[in-house]
């Protein structure tokens, strides 16, 4: 089978490139299964009900988060009853949401994903590793495919996420940062990674920021509203080939376009 990842959508410009990038990556490149990271999704930080709709009537079947995901204050009674919106995993406990799912792909084959997110520059959140560990036994249950969505800041943090699992899970894709790796590759068991699967945002930014309102900040230090780029958006992620059978990655190959919205 075939998973398509995006990474973090920015803005309007991100989910208009990717409503239009899905159904064409679903009928020309046999994606199988869609999981996306909305976190940023409206207005460029945070997700509101609207846009996690939007991406899921194009052929989403799982979206993702991250550090952001409560900065649109109607997400909360949304994610509390979704199955296919996803929290971190190891967010506080009594969160609303969940941080797991187990949902059919487009041949039928269950695919478990998991949102967990990194410590080191991040946040005060339980331990990520931990979390996994106590999540993949009951998922392996339910399905032998497992995507997890690492959500941080750190290279290191990723990749030791990356190791910690290899063999455990199919795939490990790291978001949060909005710069595409090009570290791509299949780990010596079975586990296909990426440090950062990048953005679905706007090409001439920074990070999905505008340019010049990004250099003000780092020029003068001081605080200002951010407002997302406009232009061509870049949509970027990975195509990864699963053996379904055993739960473990064949192929990994990175995806970025370029799209006028």
């Amino acid at each position: 089978m075939r998973i398509l990842f995006l990474g973090d959508v920015v803005g309007k410009p991100g989910c208009r490139a990717v409503a239009d990038a899905i159904p064409h990556l679903i009928a020309t490149a046999g994606v199988d299964f869609v999981v996306v990271n909305c976190e940023n999704a409206s207005g460029g930080r945070g997700v509101d009900a609207r846009a996690a709709r939007d991406l899921l009537a194009a052929g989403v079947d799982v979206l993702t988060s991250g550090n952001h995901v409560w900065a649109k204050r109607d997400i909360i009674g949304y994610i509390r009853d979704s199955d296919v919106l996803l929290r971190p995993a190891n967010f506080a406990p009594d969160s609303p949401g969940r941080g797991y799912t187990v949902k059919p792909s487009r041949s039928g084959v269950p695919v478990a994903v998991v949102n967990l997110i990194g410590r080191i520059f991040m946040g005060s959140f339980d331990c990520p590793f931990r979390a996994a560990d106590a999540l993949l036994p009951s998922l392996r249950s339910q399905a032998r495919v497992i995507v997890v969505d690492m959500h941080a800041e750190a290279t290191s943090e990723k990749m030791a996420m990356g190791w910690h699992l290899d063999g455990r899970v199919a795939v490990v894709i790291g978001s949060h940062t909005h710069v595409q790796t090009a570290d791509e590759r299949i780990l010596p068991e079975g586990t296909a990674y990426l440090t950062d699967a990048g953005m679905c945002g706007p090409l001439d930014s920074v990070i999905g920021v505008k340019r010049e309102i990004a250099l003000q900040r780092f020029l003068t230090q001081m605080p200002n509203r951010f407002e997302v780029a406009g232009g061509p958006v870049l949509v970027q992620g990975a195509l990864i080939d699963v053996d379904e059978s055993t739960g473990r990655a064949r192929g990994i190959v990175r995806l970025q376009q370029t799209v006028e919205v």
